[in-house]
């Protein structure tokens, strides 16, 4: 069942960043088969399988990988029985976003504060222990059925968590080195619904706002607003379909993830052009926007330092904020279902997030809504 918050919209007044989000610790995917889901991870985009929790670990719920890639560590799970909860999550959802993880200082306080607020309880404040000390986590729901995690690992040495075990795996990096941002999308009328939890529950504040004349086709718009954390280390933008002829991308992720969720992960690398390369030699498949895209693109965003032969051969975007430039590429969805994707970008300097590509980039995701009948 989808979560439903009940707040009041007021203005996003400064006050105490008082969650004290250290980082992302990891992102959660339900799956259904976390064998073949690791092996994706490993061998396409090169993270490194680092722990293994299942049967053999004492774990008679589920099998389950922890990947990492520089700071970025991804957690597959895949249930053992049809009647568990996480197969019940993943017969109405597909292969998705669970549970974003973050680490704090005390989970004990950050449930409490998020509940206080208003955020709805996934579990209270609990302990789990074994020979490497103490895990401590707390939970509260976003938007759907996904959850926050509060995670702290202050008394917890263990590869991982209770029940998971050291695996050994050689992997060859692709350069994907850490977690930017993660996008929700939500249901029309309910991203200021969303935006406002995240400032009065979680205490976020507002950093940017597209409207549907910024991210709009012929045929479709959406509407988006980026929330981050006190440090600025965690940004959740949120997005909600506007008015169209015919149906937006975020129309078609909510048939058929049947919930609001995570559209898409954005991983920064530190040389997007080899990452890319390499994503794509192994099989990654990326969306394409036009040649045209980039006949115009010297003028718009001036000199970079990358080679822009390089850029329109990979069909990388490129934009230019007040703080500098970006470039970005977004693969095509990871799963049989239209709805996860992943993003790979590289900041040089730039805080945004593409404004300048928008139009071309929605006009390739159009194409493939058509090719599948859903636009």
């Amino acid at each position: 069942m989808a979560t439903t918050i009940q707040t009041e919209t007021r203005p996003m007044t400064e006050e105490a960043d008082f969650l004290q989000i250290k980082s992302v610790d990891h992102v959660h995917f339900y799956v259904g088969n976390a064998k073949h889901a690791m092996y994706y991870w490993w061998k396409a985009f090169g993270f490194k399988p680092i722990a293994y929790s299942g049967l053999e670990t004492g774990n008679r719920d589920f099998a389950s990988y922890v990947l990492e890639s520089g700071q970025a560590r991804f957690v597959v799970s895949a249930p053992y029985s049809p009647s568990s909860a996480l197969a019940s999550h993943h017969l109405v959802h597909g292969d998705g976003v669970k549970m974003i993880a973050l680490e704090v200082e005390d989970v004990e306080k950050a449930w409490k504060e998020t509940t206080a607020r208003g955020g709805k309880s996934g579990w209270t404040p609990r302990e789990e222990k074994d020979d490497f000390g103490i895990y401590r986590t707390s939970a509260i729901y976003t938007y759907g059925e996904t959850l926050h995690v509060f995670i702290d690992r202050g008394d917890y040495k263990g590869v991982f968590a209770p029940t998971y075990k050291p695996i050994k795996y050689e992997a060859e990096s692709t350069g994907l080195a850490a977690i930017d941002h993660m996008v929700g999308n939500v249901q029309l009328g309910k991203m200021n619904t969303w935006v406002n939890f995240y400032h009065q529950v979680m205490g976020f504040r507002q950093l940017l706002h597209f409207d549907d004349k910024d991210i709009s086709t012929e045929y479709s718009a959406l509407m988006s607003k980026v929330m981050q954390n006190g440090n600025g280390r965690v940004k959740f933008p949120i997005n909600e379909p506007a008015e169209g002829k015919r149906k937006s991308q975020i129309e078609e992720y909510l048939d058929y993830y049947l919930s609001p969720g995570v559209q898409h992960v954005a991983i920064i690398t530190g040389d997007i052009l080899k990452t890319v390369d390499t994503l794509r030699s192994r099989g990654v498949e990326f969306l394409r926007v036009p040649d045209t895209y980039y006949e115009a693109l010297p003028d718009r965003v001036g000199k970079i330092k990358e080679d822009m032969k390089a850029v329109h051969e990979l069909g990388i975007l490129v934009d230019r904020d007040d703080e500098g430039y970006l470039l970005q590429i977004f693969t095509r969805p990871i799963q049989d279902r239209p709805t996860m994707f992943v993003e790979v970008i590289q900041r040089h300097g730039a805080k945004g997030f593409g404004k300048g590509n928008f139009k071309a980039l929605f006009e390739s995701i159009e194409v493939e809504q058509e090719r599948r009948g859903n636009l």
